[in-house]
Order: structure tokens, then C-alpha cells, then sequence
């Protein structure tokens, strides 16, 4: 069932208001009739204009949506200057009432346009259906089409520059809960290495779990790769690296490691270089049971020559073993690598400490107990080991906020 309907009116010139009103009288008359019982949200999506012409413009809609009663308080006329404004302000309509399933009315010529538009700016999580502006005269027109829209048919050229506008659009908007900001090691040497670990704050993503500098975008998430995109670009600003040569592990949550340079593996935990100016990027601590911490090492004594007394180990924000639970069966892996991982083993759920088990894992493995910076360090002012769940203003967090949760990310680079 349809749960929202967006009637694009955007690029209707404003000389045709008479043909207009009754065009959306009838629309709407449509919608009203088809959906007594369950109402849908309906939004008019209409260009903004200056002066005059925009307040008449204005008027005109609003003396149609008048007589619409049953509707009233689930019909919204949203004016922007630019198309991209114009739908992602809907889109945060809909996201503030969880909808997902969108009939879109418009006029024939704008739709292969608009289809490119939600290309960008939604994600799989929504469904849409199109249907022609034009007076509708049955229910059976306002029932949701098992088709999905199909793939975009306008010239490049056309393509690239909706890419742009929606660009222009994002990076106007201003940042979200506070200033980016970033945690920095001091065991990492800053005239070597540009590195750090992100929070939550400086980002555009509005969604309350995702808010506001997620670095992440999946077909399950409402956070679309365009908004992600530019994070990263005002995270880059801050941080100083070039967002064009950013790669980041495509996590298998096991333990292979992609050596830059080389053919790159589907999936992947960890990854390695000894290129300038490329910043390397992980999100999170999964793969800790499979060693891909000593993985990684390994990759870079075997590949770089590296010496693993002289390697550097930064353990990053994560949930710590105040909350981390496990049921006492996975439990058991964890108190295998120390019994010091794991509190109240015999409980039902007990607590996992994973970077007592990563630092366990790595000195192991050759890396010197100094040199590993974790929240065991005995200046707490040093600290940036944080507890992700302990701490919702700073950090995201999987397990506080389930599925749909935003990604924080640590960092490094060699300078140039």
C-alpha cells in the first residue's frame, strides 16, 4: 500500500496556474477518494520564484488544497529553488514518518529526470512507482506497482550535471550536532602520519542513528552513498587528506588484508601501503576471533620488510567490555585467548573485553606492550579508547543502536 505520494509540479510554469489548479484538484480529489481509510502523506513538490510571481504561485496552490479536508494534515507544499532542495527536503518528510513506499505523480517529460534524482539521493530501502499528471479517474491508479523504477535513460552529460547540483545543494547545508571532530594518537608520530579517529558530530546525515557525520551507506540504511560522500569530503577538509585517494577495507569480518598495489580481494578486514598521500580507512572490530590485528602485521613485515618491534599500534573507539555482551557459548572463544577477556564468565551473557584480546593477540604476535596505545594507557588524558556505547553524543554505535546505525572510522596516511 502507497504511503506517501509526491506530485511533482516543480517545472509547471506559472502562467498555467488556472490549468494547474484544477489539474491538482483532480489529483488530489484522486488521492482523497482512493484513500479514505488509510490516508496517504501527500506532498506538492513546487519551484520557488521571487518576488510577485512566487506569492501568487503560492496562493494558487494553497486555494487548491483548501477544500481537501481528510488530507489536511498529511498534505505538505514544499518550495525550493532547485529540484534536489526541493526532494530531499520530502525525503526528510518521509523519514521523520518511517515511509518508504512513494507514488510519484508527474508530468511525462520529468520522469526519466526524477528517476536519476532518487538514483542519488534514496536508497533500496524505498520503493517508488510513477504515474503520469493527469486527472485520475479510478482506484486501481493509485495501487502500488510491483515495478520499481527502471534504470536511468537520460545522456551523460544531463546525469552529471543533477550529480552536481545535488553536490552544490549537499555542501550548503549546514553541519549537524556541533563541529567535526577528530581523535588523535600521541604514539603516532604527526610529522610522519596524518591519522585519526572520527566522531559523530560536523556531518549533514539527519536521521537520529546516523546523525550526523556517518561514513557509510548500505541498501538497508536511509543514508544515501551521496550524503556519505560528503562527510568524507568535510572530514577531509578538517583532516587534511585528499578524499579522491581514500580507501577503506570492504569488511568480511574475518581476516584477509588487501595489499595496495595488488590485486584487490572481494572482501577484506585489514589493508596495507606504502604510498604517500593514500588514506587508508576501517570502520570497525569485527574479525578480532580470526587475528586479522596480526593479519595486518604479518602484511606488512612480508610485503614492506617492516620490523614488528618498531610497528605502532593505535586501538580506536569501540564498545568496551562495560557493555559488550556475549551469549556464554561465543563467550568461551574469548576466554580461550584469556580468561582476563571475559567477565562474569559463568553468567548466561557475559562481558567481553575484545581489546584486552586484540592487545593479547598482538604482543603475541611480536608488537611490544609500549608499543600499543588502548584504554589500559595510565594517562586517562591520552585516552581516546573510548567506550562507543558508553558515549551516544561522541560515538555510534552497533551494538546500542541495532542495524540502523551510523559508522565512525579511523584513519592513516603517509604524508607527502
Amino acid at each position: 500500500m502507497v504511503e506517501a505520494v509526491l506530485i511533482d509540479m516543480f517545472s509547471l510554469p506559472a502562467n498555467l496556474q488556472n490549468n494547474i489548479q484544477g489539474l491538482l484538484h483532480n489529483t488530489l480529489e484522486a488521492i482523497e477518494k482512493c484513500s479514505a481509510i488509510h490516508a496517504p502523506c501527500v506532498y506538492v513538490m513546487c519551484c520557488q520564484r521571487q518576488g510577485s510571481e512566487r506569492k501568487g504561485e503560492q496562493e494558487f496552490l494553497l486555494s487548491a488544497l483548501r477544500s481537501f479536508q481528510s488530507l489536511k494534515r498529511r498534505l505538505e507544499v514544499v518550495c525550493a529553488q532547485t529540484t534536489a532542495a526541493a526532494l530531499y527536503t520530502v525525503k526528510q518528510r518521509l523519514d521523520e514518518n518511517d515511509l518508504s513506499i512513494i507514488k510519484v505523480i508527474l508530468p511525462t517529460l520529468r520522469k526519466d529526470l526524477m528517476k536519476v534524482y532518487i538514483d542519488h539521493l534514496f536508497t533500496a530501502v524505498y520503493q517508488f512507482e510513477f504515474e503520469d499528471l493527469q486527472v485520475v479517474s479510478d482506484c486501481e491508479n493509485l495501487q502500488l506497482s510491483e515495478h520499481q523504477h527502471e534504470g536511468q535513460t537520460l545522456p551523460s552529460q544531463n546525469v552529471a550535471l543533477i550529480h552536481s547540483e545535488i553536490q552544490m545543494y549537499l555542501e550548503s547545508l549546514p553541519s549537524l550536532k556541533g563541529e567535526l571532530t577528530i581523535l588523535r594518537s600521541s604514539l603516532i608520530p604527526d610529522d610522519i602520519f596524518l591519522h585519526g579517529f572520527t566522531t559523530r558530530t560536523g556531518g549533514i546525515s539527519y536521521i537520529p542513528t546516523l546523525s550526523s557525520c556517518n561514513l557509510f551507506s548500505s541498501s538497508k540504511r536511509r543514508d544515501p552513498q551521496v550524503v556519505v560522500k560528503e562527510n568524507l569530503r568535510r572530514l577531509a577538509n578538517v583532516a587534511g587528506f585528499n578524499p579522491e585517494a581514500f580507501h577503506r577495507v570492504k569488511v568480511d569480518h574475518a581476516n584477509a588484508v588487501c595489499i595496495m598495489g595488488k590485486t584487490e580481494p572481494d572482501n577484506y578486514d585489514g589493508i596495507v601501503t606504502n604510498q604517500k598521500g593514500v588514506t587508508l580507512a576501517a570502520p570497525g572490530w569485527k574479525g578480532t576471533l580470526l587475528g586479522v590485528s596480526m593479519a595486518t602485521v604479518n602484511a606488512m613485515v612480508s610485503e614492506y620488510g617492516c620490523n614488528v618491534k618498531d610497528i605502532l599500534v593505535v586501538l580506536g573507539p569501540s564498545v568496551g567490555p562495560c557493555c559488550y555482551k556475549l551469549p556464554h557459548e561465543s563467550a568461551k572463544e574469548f576466554h580461550r585467548i584469556d580468561p582476563k577477556c571475559v567477565r562474569l564468565f559463568d553468567s548466561a551473557s557475559p562481558y567481553i573485553d575484545i581489546r584486552r584480546a586484540t592487545r593479547i593477540l598482538l604482543e603475541r604476535g611480536g608488537i611490544l606492550p609500549e608499543n600499543i596505545q588502548d584504554d589500559s594507557i595510565t594517562d586517562q588524558n591520552q585516552n581516546i579508547t573510548f567506550c562507543t556505547a558508553c558515549h551516544p553524543d561522541k560515538f555510534y554505535s552497533h551494538f546500542r543502536d541495532g542495524n540502523n546505525f551510523g559508522t565512525q572510522i579511523g584513519f592513516i596516511s603517509i604524508k607527502d
